[in-house]
C-alpha cells in the first residue's frame, strides 16, 4: 500500500501514471499490431473486427462501472486508514465482478448474430464479425474479474502488479495473434477469429497470474472467502458511484453504434476507415487515460483524508499534463493523418475516409483530455453523475442533428465529424462548471473543523 496523502502530488501523478502508461503502451501496441495483421486479410475483415470491437465499449462501460466504484470506495477507506473496511470492500467487488461477467457472457452470446447482421454493410462482413465475437465475448466476460482486481490495487496506490501482469499478457497476445490468424505449422488457420482466441488465452493467463497476488498472507488486500457473502448495501454503495460512469461509457458505445449505422450505406470501406481511425485515437489517448487512472486514487485518498487543498491541486497538475500530451497528439494527427491510416490499410478509399476523420477530430483532442481528467476528479469525490450529464448532452448534440442531416440529399461523413468535434467543447464546459460546484459542495466543507 502507498500513502498518497503526503508528498509531492506531481510526483505521485507521474509515478502512478508511468505504471499505467507502460501497461497501456503495450495494450496500444497490441491493438495496432492486431489491426495490422487483420488488415492483411482484406477490407471486409477490418470492417468486421471494427464492428465486433464495438462490443468493447459495452464491456468498457460495465467494467468501468465496477472499477470506478471499487477504486473510489477502497481509496476512501485507505485514506481514512480503515484497513478492515478496505479488505471487505475489495472482496465484495470481486463477487460483484464475477456475477456481472457471467451475465454479460450469456446475454452477449445470445445477441451475437442479430447484432452483427444489423451493423454490417454486407453478409460476408456480418459472418466474419459473428465468427470473431464467438471467441471475443467469452474473453471480455473474463475481463470483469481482471479489471476489478486491478482497480482495487490502484486504490491502494499499488500499480506494479497490474502493470507486470497486463504487460506480459499483452505480449502473449501479440505473439499468439499472427500464429492463430494465419496458422503456423500444425496450428490451424483461424482467420479473424484467431485474434479473438489470442485475447481469450491471454486473459485467462492474466486472471490466474494476478489472482495469485491476492492469496499472499502478507498482501494488504487478499481474498477472504468469509467476506464473499453478497452484501447488497456495499454493492449499492459501489454501484451508486460506478453506475453513472458506466452509463457514460455506455453512451460512447451508443455513439459508435450510431456512426456505424450511418456509415453502413457508404460501404465497408467507410466502416473500415472509421474503425482504423478509432483504433489510432484509442492509441493516442492512452497517456491521458493512464493519467485519469492515476488521478482517481491520488485525489480519492486525499478526499478520504479530508485534505481539500491537495484534491484541488491534483486536478491542476493533471490538467496541465493532459494539455501538453494531447496538443502533441493533435498536431501529429492534423499534419500526417494519411500516413497513420496507411500503415493499416492499402485501399485508397479506406485511407481517404480515415484521413478526413483524424484531421477533423484532432481539433477536440485537448478538450477531450481535460474531460478525462475532470471525470476522474468526479470519481475521486464519489459523485460521477455530473460527468454522466455532460456526456449525455454531448451525445444528444451529435445524434439528433446527425440523424436529421443523414436523411438530407448530399449528406457527407465529414458533417458528422465536425459535429462530433464541436460537441466535445460543450461537454468540457459543462464538466468544468460541475467541477466548480462539486468543489463548493464537497470540498469546502472538508476545510472546516470536523
Amino acid at each position: 500500500m502507498q500513502d498518497l496523502t503526503s508528498g509531492s502530488l506531481s510526483r505521485h501523478l507521474l509515478k502512478t501514471t508511468s505504471f499505467m502508461l507502460v501497461t497501456m503502451v503495450f495494450q496500444t501496441l497490441y491493438f495496432l499490431v492486431d489491426l495490422y495483421w487483420v488488415g492483411r486479410l482484406g477490407t471486409q475483415s477490418v470492417a468486421a473486427v471494427g464492428i465486433a470491437g464495438n462490443v468493447t465499449f459495452v464491456v468498457l462501460a460495465l467494467t468501468q462501472m465496477l472499477g470506478i466504484g471499487t477504486t473510489a470506495v477502497v481509496s476512501h477507506a485507505v485514506g481514512r486508514k480503515d484497513h478492515e473496511q478496505a479488505l471487505l470492500l475489495f472482496n465484495q467487488s470481486q463477487v460483484l465482478a464475477m456475477v456481472t461477467g457471467a451475465v454479460f457472457l450469456v446475454v452477449g452470446l445470445a445477441l451475437r448474430l442479430p447484432y452483427t447482421s444489423r451493423q454490417s454493410a454486407d453478409p460476408q462482413t456480418a459472418a466474419l464479425a459473428a465468427e470473431y465475437l464467438l471467441w471475443f465475448i467469452p474473453a471480455m466476460g473474463l475481463q470483469f474479474a481482471l479489471v476489478a482486481m486491478g482497480a482495487a490495487l490502484r486504490a491502494v496506490g499499488n500499480f506494479k502488479p497490474g502493470m507486470v501482469v497486463s504487460t506480459a499478457t499483452v505480449l502473449l497476445n501479440m505473439i499468439l495473434a499472427p500464429i492463430l490468424i494465419f496458422g503456423v505449422g500444425p496450428v490451424h488457420r483461424f482467420g479473424v477469429a484467431g485474434a479473438a482466441i489470442a485475447s481469450l488465452l491471454a486473459i485467462l493467463v492474466g486472471i490466474v497470474w494476478l489472482g495469485a497476488y491476492f492469496f499472499k498472507k502478507d498482501a494488504f488486500l487478499r481474498f477472504v472467502v468469509a467476506d464473499w457473502r453478497p452484501r447488497m448495501d456495499l454493492w449499492r454503495k459501489m454501484l451508486g458511484i460506478g453506475l453513472p460512469a458506466g452509463f457514460e461509457f455506455g453512451l460512447m458505445a451508443v455513439y459508435v453504434f450510431f456512426v456505424y449505422s450511418i456509415t453502413r450505406k457508404f460501404g465497408a470501406e467507410a466502416q473500415a476507415g472509421f474503425g482504423i481511425g478509432q483504433r489510432i485515437i484509442q492509441a493516442g489517448f492512452m497517456p491521458v487515460v493512464a493519467l485519469g487512472f492515476a488521478v482517481a486514487p491520488v485525489a480519492g485518498q486525499n478526499f478520504g483524508a479530508r485534505l481539500p487543498h491537495r484534491v484541488k491541486a491534483t486536478f491542476r497538475d493533471a490538467a496541465l499534463m493532459a494539455i501538453a500530451v494531447m496538443t502533441l497528439f493533435a498536431v501529429i494527427c492534423h499534419v500526417a493523418p494519411a500516413r497513420l491510416i496507411g500503415v493499416f490499410a492499402r485501399d485508397p478509399r479506406v485511407v481517404a475516409v480515415g484521413t478526413e476523420y483524424l484531421r477533423i477530430i484532432s481539433w477536440n483532442y485537448v478538450a477531450s483530455g481535460l474531460v478525462f481528467v475532470t471525470s476522474s476528479m468526479f470519481q475521486a469525490m464519489g459523485n460521477t453523475m455530473p460527468s454522466l450529464v455532460a456526456s449525455f448532452v454531448r451525445i444528444l448534440l451529435i445524434v439528433i442533428p446527425a440523424f436529421i442531416l443523414s436523411a438530407m440529399p448530399g449528406f457527407q461523413l465529414i458533417w458528422l465529424w465536425y459535429l462530433s468535434s464541436a460537441a466535445v467543447y460543450v461537454q468540457l464546459a459543462i464538466c468544468l462548471l460541475q467541477l466548480r460546484w462539486q468543489y463548493r459542495s464537497r470540498l469546502d466543507p472538508l476545510a472546516e473543523p470536523a
